[in-house]
Formats: structure tokens, C-alpha cells, sequence
């Protein structure tokens, strides 16, 4: 019983290496993977991509999709206030805006071909769908739905944009959402500017206890 014991120990310190090798190597990959990654056979991992900028995860490509297509509608709606609107104070937002974009939209290409991130060439459905609800409408109530939607929107994706800002690891990604940030937050307060905003029909800020800690 003694000699069977010997003769398997080499086989035993064998086992017990490979056993430490892989929990090392496991923890390690977990360490070094960017946040968000959860598994380590490389199925979330697929998502990412190395980039001369830093790695680029699906955060960041979903932030860029989002500015895309925030322009993708804005820029139309946003000449047709110029143009429709009965408040001269929702035609000049409305302007604005929409010049805004057109150069927002300059930087979020020039962005997404240096990082090779397909973007779309549509609005997204509900952006559709609003642009079909005022294509309906005119007079006051054309500028209150324009000021309601818009305001609606530019809440939705700060929420995006600053939650990237804050976590990206792409320096690129990082330096144009600081400044679509800032694009977004002059859109609100322009908005808001029409006393046309519905601040009751606006999502409620997340309880405290609900959020992550600072």
C-alpha cells in the first residue's frame, strides 16, 4: 500500500499543478478582459476589438450608433421647425439643432471609419415613428410634440453617452462623447428654452437606491 502510494505522488503533484495552472490562468484572463466580460471561452470577448486608441466594446459602438442616428432624424425635423413652426423662439432651437447635427454627424463618421464601425443609414423605429407623428401635425401643437419628443430624446441618450464617458476604454470613443455630451446638454437647454416641455411625460430619475455607487 506504502509503494502504490510513491509510485502515484509523481502523478498526484502532476494533477494538483495543472489544477493551479488553470485557476492562474483563469484568473488571470478575467483580470485582464475590460469590464463587461463575463465569460471566459471568449463568447463575450468576440465583441471587443483592439484598436490603436484602446480597446472598443459594444458600449462604445452603441454610443456612436446612437449619435448616428440621433442626427439621422434631427437634422430633417429640425429644418422642418425652421421652416413650419408658429413660435419664432422653436424655429431658431430648431435651427440650431439641426446645424448642430449636421456637424455632430461629420465627427461621428470620421469616428466610426477610424475605429471601422459600420453605422446606420436609417433612424431608428421609434425615431420613424415620431418623425411620421408631426409629418400630421401643424401650428402650436406641431411645436409642442417637436419640443416634447426632441427633449425626450436628448435625455435618452446623455443617459448613454455619459455612462460610456465614464467607462470607455478607447480614448477616441472617450474625448467625442465628452463632446457630444455637451452638444446634448445646449439641445436640452434650448428645449427647454420654448416652455414647451412636458416635464411631467419625462422618465423619472432612477431611485437612489438603484444606483450604482459613486
Amino acid at each position: 500500500m506504502t509503494r502504490q502510494v510513491r509510485r502515484n505522488a509523481p502523478h498526484t503533484v502532476e494533477l494538483v499543478g495543472v489544477v493551479g495552472f488553470l485557476l492562474v490562468t483563469t484568473l488571470t484572463v478575467f483580470m485582464i478582459l475590460p469590464n463587461g466580460t463575463s465569460s471566459v471561452s471568449g463568447v463575450f470577448w468576440s465583441e471587443w476589438s483592439a484598436t490603436e486608441y484602446g480597446p472598443l466594446g459594444p458600449a462604445d459602438v452603441d454610443a456612436l450608433i446612437k449619435v448616428r442616428q440621433a442626427g439621422l432624424w434631427e437634422i430633417p425635423v429640425g429644418q422642418q421647425a425652421a421652416d413650419r413652426a408658429q413660435s419664432s423662439r422653436v424655429r431658431e432651437v430648431g435651427a440650431t439643432i439641426a446645424d448642430d447635427h449636421v456637424l455632430m454627424d461629420e465627427q461621428v463618421r470620421d469616428v466610426a471609419a477610424r475605429l471601422d464601425v459600420r453605422l446606420p443609414s436609417t433612424p431608428g423605429e421609434d425615431q420613424q415613428r415620431w418623425m411620421d407623428e408631426l409629418t400630421g401635425l401643424s401650428g402650436a401643437e406641431w411645436d409642442r410634440v417637436f419640443a416634447d419628443r426632441l427633449r425626450a430624446a436628448h435625455g435618452n441618450v446623455l443617459t448613454v453617452l455619459a455612462e460610456v464617458r465614464a467607462g470607455t476604454r478607447n480614448e477616441l470613443v472617450r474625448s467625442f462623447c465628452q463632446h457630444a455630451i455637451l452638444m446634448v446638454l445646449r439641445h436640452i437647454t434650448l428645449l427647454e428654452s420654448t416652455g414647451l416641455v412636458d416635464y411631467g411625460a419625462l422618465p423619472e430619475p432612477r431611485p437612489p437606491e438603484r444606483r450604482p455607487e459613486p
